[in-house]
């Protein structure tokens, strides 16, 4: 199928996006509060490109087009505003047959096809014609006008009629977007966001469910250079055209490592690195009234990453830690991450923090009585608070990105 879009005509309705959501739409009573927050965040996708006003509908936003020029614009941004499920360029038409059928030639005149298939819902009982009849008739005109056949059960093209209210729309084009949930409206975590490939897909699986993420990145520069900042500061960017606003707080970590490395077992090292690291992130998670910590950990992907380990690192932390990518293996979060396109940051060189004074032989399965012992040897609330009062954060705002405030 060649697909020609020229959804605008002189006199043959009003050029649009249909825009339809899946998950949103079954929240009962907080129904209103989940549609808010997506119209809230379609506005905010788009700010910069249009700022035409959407009009609600029961179960759908329309979003009018005012130029051809902003179509593809528009599309681009709508695709990735988690809540949507897909969206179309149609025709917004009067409760009229002629008019419906007089937009359905005219889109699917600009296609290619053999075969066809009219589908209408017909939410406004009053029309006079059943979805059927209108399936019919306007299934007749196309015939006539591209010579194709009917086909129900795998068409080429299927020309879709929604007739509701006092309106109708017609559209032969479902666009995919990215589903889920939108973002904020089900409140704040913090996301432990290193430089590498599974933080930044596990960062995007939790906003997908509408939670509104802040990213934590810890570093040792001056004994590292600054690359895993610049990596971590270009997948906050990324991410934040998902979520519109995001804070990045830049955290000290290399005078908590050499402390570790002066009082504690080799092998207990990352474990104890990570228990400090979630003590971090939670006081951070406080401070921005966060409900829970987000790591991109895997089941037993490296040695940290065993139950026994992640028992123990746990327990220093009172608010919930997700792990969304724990069931996966690395091939499946590389796809994800090419899928969603924070790969080619993530494979860019660096030297993170965890990668400083790691022994040969990290232990797998920590004793708790080893890790309380080699703790009980470091000042544990003067690092904690000298590595808050050293943290950065940094701004950003899509589309565009404003850097640079000290805590």
């Amino acid at each position: 199928m060649k697909t020609q879009w020229k959804i605008f005509a002189e006199g043959i309705g009003e050029p649009c996006f249909v825009i339809h959501y899946g998950e949103v739409g079954l929240k009962g009573e907080n129904r209103s509060f989940f549609e808010g927050q997506l119209m809230k965040n379609i506005k905010m996708a788009i700010k910069d490109i249009s700022k035409t006003s959407m009009l609600k509908y029961h179960g759908r936003f329309i979003l009018p087009l005012p130029s051809p020029e902003l179509m593809e614009p528009i599309q681009e941004r709508l695709a990735r505003v988690f809540g949507i499920v897909y969206f179309a360029p149609a025709l917004l038409v009067t409760q009229d047959i002629e008019h419906i059928e007089t937009a359905a030639r005219h889109l699917m005149a600009n296609l290619t096809f053999s075969s066809f298939a009219i589908k209408t819902r017909r939410a406004q009982k009053r029309f006079p014609l059943s979805s059927q009849e209108v399936n019919i008739r306007v299934g007749a005109a196309v015939q006539q006008q591209s010579g194709a056949r009917v086909d129900l059960s795998n068409p080429d093209v299927t020309c879709y009629i929604e007739i509701f209210d006092n309106k109708a729309l017609v559209y032969a084009q479902k666009i995919p977007a990215a589903g889920g949930l939108p973002v904020g409206v089900s409140e704040r975590a913090v996301s432990l966001l290193s430089a590498g490939i599974d933080s930044p897909v596990a960062s995007y699986k939790i906003m997908k469910r509408g939670v509104k993420l802040i990213f934590v990145h810890f570093h040792s520069v001056p004994l590292t250079s600054s690359a895993s900042i610049e990596n971590a500061t270009k997948q906050v960017e990324f991410l934040t055209q998902f979520q519109y606003h995001s804070k990045l707080y830049l955290v000290p970590f290399l005078e908590v490592q050499q402390q570790i490395m002066a009082h504690a077992p080799k092998d207990y090292r990352v474990v104890l690195y990570r228990r400090f690291m979630l003590r971090l992130a939670e006081k951070i998670a406080y401070r921005e009234r966060a409900k829970a910590l987000v790591t991109g950990e895997s089941i037993a992907q490296v040695a940290s990453q065993t139950l026994s380990n992640m028992q123990v690192i746990n327990e220093v932390a009172t608010l919930p830690v997700l792990r969304p990518l724990a069931g996966d293996d690395k091939e499946e979060i590389i796809q994800q991450a090419k899928t969603i396109g924070t790969f080619h940051v993530s494979i860019d060189p660096y030297e993170g923090c965890c990668s400083l004074f790691i022994p040969k032989h990290p232990v797998t399965r920590a004793k708790r009585e080893v890790v309380l012992e080699a703790e009980s040897k470091l000042d544990m609330d003067n690092l904690l608070k000298e590595a808050l009062s050293k943290t950065e954060v940094l701004k950003f705002h899509f589309p565009k990105t404003e850097q640079g405030e000290a805590l």
